[in-house]
């Protein structure tokens, strides 16, 4: 289920505020600030065996578009995306879709599935709201993991 059921597939090739970028493969857009997030993406890299997914901060250009594009405020913590086959996902349900598709520990994130979606929104809500406190900041780019930093988008 597409969440931004207003938006047609691939809406944001046509947006002119959005840099064109290659969407062959799957995208998150997160904080690169964030050090869940950067953990997230570090995960990514290491369990995507087909090396599909691609990774871009919220803070870049591309980022910022992509997030205001689907009605997200970059500077909320609770702005989180992810696009696959030119749908586009937030919140958990972007997380657990993102989870399966990556595979690997992944896939743990499927038993949030069996969790109404109110309560995974309202774990989401807590989550993203509390990340800096509970775990800090870091700047994605700077990490040193070399497969990482190949799937970053500038």
């Amino acid at each position: 289920m597409n969440i931004f059921p207003n938006k047609a597939r691939y809406s944001y090739r046509t947006d002119p505020d959005v840099p064109a970028f290659d969407d062959s493969g799957p995208i998150t857009v997160m904080d690169g600030e964030c050090a869940l997030c950067s953990f997230g993406a570090r995960l990514i890299a290491r369990f995507d065996q087909r090396e599909e997914f691609r990774i871009c901060r919220a803070q870049t250009l591309l980022g910022r578009s992509l997030l205001m594009h689907f009605d997200l405020d970059p500077d909320d913590p609770e702005s989180w995306l992810y696009l696959e086959d030119g749908y586009a996902y937030t919140s958990m349900d972007g997380m657990i879709r993102a989870g399966r598709r990556v595979g690997g520990v992944g896939w743990l994130l499927q038993s949030l599935r069996i969790v109404p979606r109110a309560v995974q929104d309202w774990l989401y809500v807590r989550l993203a709201r509390n990340r800096y406190r509970m775990f800090g900041r870091t700047q994605m780019c700077e990490l040193p993991d070399p497969r990482l930093r190949a799937r970053l988008m500038e």
